[in-house]
C-alpha cells in the first residue's frame, strides 16, 4: 500500500484561521484477481492506493466464476483502509471506475442480491455455441455489428448459457426482477444504492449485443442470445453522471460517478494514446494491444477486434483496433501456484535467467484457448522440445518467451491492418516490472518498449475520464502531460534470430491446433 503524508496548511487572517483542502477523485479498478482503489490529486498524481485480492472460482474444467458478493467485500475493504490513510483536507470530488470487461454478473434490480456467480471473460463454457452460430456463417455479421468475434469470450454467449441453464436467472427472466450487465454496472449499482443502472460505450461494446455503427443494443444480436433489451443497462458517454453515492456508510452519500471505461480502453487513455495510430499494450493477467483509429471503425484483415474507446458528450466516439491475448501474468501464476516453481511471481525473472542458452523448449501460453490472430478456444497450453536435461529455469525462460511472441504475432497483425509500421510501443501492467519480459518482447517484435514511471495506466485512465466529467477538464487535449518513460527496452536480437524464433513459434501453434482439432 503507498501512503503520502499529509501536508496542512493555514492561513491566519486577522485571528481566524482557514484551513486549506484538496480537491481529489476516487479510483476503482476492478481487475480479474483482485480490486484497486486510489487516490488522484487534480494533477494525477498518488496520493494513497490500496489493493485487495479476491477468490477465484472454478467449478468445473473452462469455467471461470467470480462471486459478486466478494468483489463488493473486497471494494469495502480497500476503500475503509483507504479512508483510514486520507488525510482530513482531502475531499473526495469524484469517482471514476475500470473494470475487467467481457465478465458478465447477473442480479436482483431491486436489492442487488446476486443470483449466481459472475461468468469471467476467461471462461470457455460456451465453446460449442459459438462454434455452432460460426457454422451458421453469421461470424462476418457478428464482426459488422459489434466488431467482435463469435468466440465465447466475450459477455453474449455468456448470458445466454445463464438464461437456459441457471435457476436464479431463468426466475428473474420471467418475473422481471432481472438485471445484468459488466461489472461496472453492478459496481455502478451498488455504489449508488441500486439507483443506477447504466453502462458506457466501451464496455457496452465488448458483449456482443451493441452494434458500434449505430451506438444502440443490437435486435439481431440480443435475440440471438434470447436477451431482452429491456432487462439492459442505459449506454450513456463514458464521461456522464452516472449517479450519486448513497448509503454506503463507509463513503459520504453524494459523492457523483463521473466516469467510466473498460480496463484496456482506460490504459490507452492513461498511456495518453489520445491521437490516431498511437499503440498502448497492457500486461496482467492477459495482455491487450490497442491502437487508437480515432472516429473511424478500422475493419481488420487479421481477425483482430474493433472497439469503441470511448464516447465524450454525446460526441462521436473514438474507436481502438485490439488485439488479445487470454494469458500473460496468468502464466506466471500458474508456474507458481500449479507448478510450485517459484514461490513469488516476481521470482521468475531470476529463475528464468538461469536458462540453458541452447535451450530449446517452446511454450504456448493457450491455458484458456488462443485469442488474436487464432481465435481458437479449444486449444490448449503446451510445452514442446523438452528432454530428460529440461530445468525449472527452461521451463520459466520458455514461458516468458512464449507471451512474448504471443504478443510479437499481434503487433505484426496490428502493423499490417494499420499500415503503419510499430517502432514504439507503450507499455503498462504489473507484468512490465519484469524487465526480462519487455526485453524479449522487444527483441521477438523488433520494436522499442516504452515503460513508464507508473505503470497503473488503467487507473490513471479511470481518473482522467472522471477528471472530463466533473468539468476539471475540457478536452483530451486538456488532460496532455509529459509522458515520463522510465525504462527503455531497445531490440538487440538480429533479424535472422528473430524470424527463426518466429518460425518455431508457427509450428508450435500449428501443433496445438491440430492437437485440439481446430485447423
Amino acid at each position: 500500500m503507498l501512503i503520502k503524508s499529509a501536508v496542512f496548511s493555514s492561513l491566519s487572517i486577522l485571528g481566524w484561521v482557514v484551513k486549506s483542502h484538496m480537491d481529489v477523485i476516487l479510483t476503482l479498478d476492478a481487475g480479474t484477481t483482485g480490486v484497486t482503489t486510489t487516490l488522484y490529486s487534480k494533477d494525477f498524481q498518488i496520493l494513497h492506493t490500496v489493493s485487495i485480492d479476491f477468490p477465484q472460482h472454478f467449478p468445473s474444467p473452462g469455467f471461470v466464476e467470480h462471486d459478486l458478493t466478494e468483489i463488493k467485500q473486497a471494494f469495502t475493504t480497500a476503500i475503509q483502509q483507504l479512508m483510514k490513510v486520507k488525510a482530513p483536507d482531502e475531499v473526495i470530488k469524484s469517482i471514476g471506475i475500470t473494470n475487467q470487461r467481457e465478465t458478465i454478473g447477473f442480479w436482483d434490480r431491486q436489492n442487488g442480491e446476486p443470483l449466481c456467480k459472475a461468468i469471467v471473460w476467461q471462461d470457455r463454457r460456451t465453446s460449442d455455441f459459438c462454434r455452432s452460430i460460426r457454422m451458421q456463417r453469421l461470424n462476418d455479421r457478428c464482426t459488422n455489428d459489434t466488431g467482435l468475434r463469435m468466440d465465447p469470450y466475450f459477455s453474449g454467449s455468456k448470458i445466454r448459457w445463464a438464461l437456459v441453464n441457471n435457476k436464479n436467472v431463468k426466475s428473474a427472466n420471467h418475473n422481471g426482477s432481472l438485471a445484468l450487465g459488466t461489472i461496472d454496472t453492478y459496481l455502478t449499482a451498488w455504489l449508488t444504492g441500486y439507483k443506477s443502472y447504466v453502462t458506457e460505450p466501451s464496455n457496452a461494446s465488448r458483449t456482443m449485443l451493441y452494434n458500434i455503427r449505430s451506438l444502440k443494443w443490437d435486435d439481431f444480436w440480443c435475440k440471438t442470445f434470447l436477451v431482452n433489451k429491456n432487462y439492459l443497462p442505459k449506454v450513456i458517454p463514458s464521461n456522464s453522471s452516472f449517479g450519486v453515492t448513497s448509503g454506503l456508510g463507509f463513503l459520504p452519500d453524494g459523492i457523483p460517478i463521473t466516469g467510466i471505461l473498460g480496463d484496456q480502453q482506460a490504459a490507452l487513455l492513461g498511456q495518453n494514446c489520445t491521437i490516431s495510430g498511437m499503440v498502448k499494450c497492457t500486461y496482467g493477467t492477459g495482455a491487450f494491444v490497442l491502437l487508437n483509429t480515432g472516429e473511424k471503425i478500422k475493419r481488420s484483415r487479421h481477425k483482430l477486434l474493433s472497439t469503441v474507446a470511448w464516447q465524450l458528450d454525446g460526441k462521436k466516439p473514438y474507436y481502438a483496433l485490439e488485439g488479445s491475448a487470454f494469458v500473460a501474468g496468468s502464466a506466471v501464476q500458474w508456474l507458481r501456484d500449479e507448478l510450485k516453481l517459484v514461490k513469488h511471481s516476481y521470482e521468475i525473472e531470476a529463475l528464468a535467467l538461469r536458462a540453458k542458452p541452447e535451450h530449446q523448449v517452446v511454450f504456448v501460453p493457450a491455458l484458456a484457448g488462443l485469442g488474436a490472430p487464432e481465435w481458437s478456444p479449444a486449444s490448449r497450453g503446451a510445452f514442446f522440445g523438452l528432454t530428460r536435461g529440461t530445468s525449472s529455469a527452461d521451463l520459466a525462460c520458455a514461458t516468458l518467451e512464449g507471451i512474448a511472441l504471443t504478443m510479437s504475432a499481434l503487433f505484426q497483425a496490428l502493423s499490417k491492418d494499420s499500415h503503419l509500421p510499430l517502432r514504439k510501443i507503450r507499455v503498462d501492467g504489473g507484468a512490465t516490472e519484469n524487465g526480462l519480459l519487455m526485453q524479449l518482447q522487444a527483441d521477438y517484435a523488433g520494436v522499442t518498449i516504452e515503460r513508464p514511471r507508473s505503470i497503473e495506466s488503467t487507473s490513471l485512465g479511470a481518473a482522467k475520464i472522471a477528471a472530463l466529467g466533473l468539468g476539471w477538464y475540457k478536452s483530451l487535449r486538456d488532460l496532455e502531460k509529459r509522458y515520463e518513460i522510465s525504462s527503455t527496452f531497445k531490440p538487440k536480437l538480429p533479424k535472422a534470430n528473430r524470424a527463426k524464433k518466429m518460425g518455431e513459434w508457427k509450428k508450435a501453434i500449428q501443433a496445438v491446433r491440430t492437437f485440439a482439432g481446430d485447423v
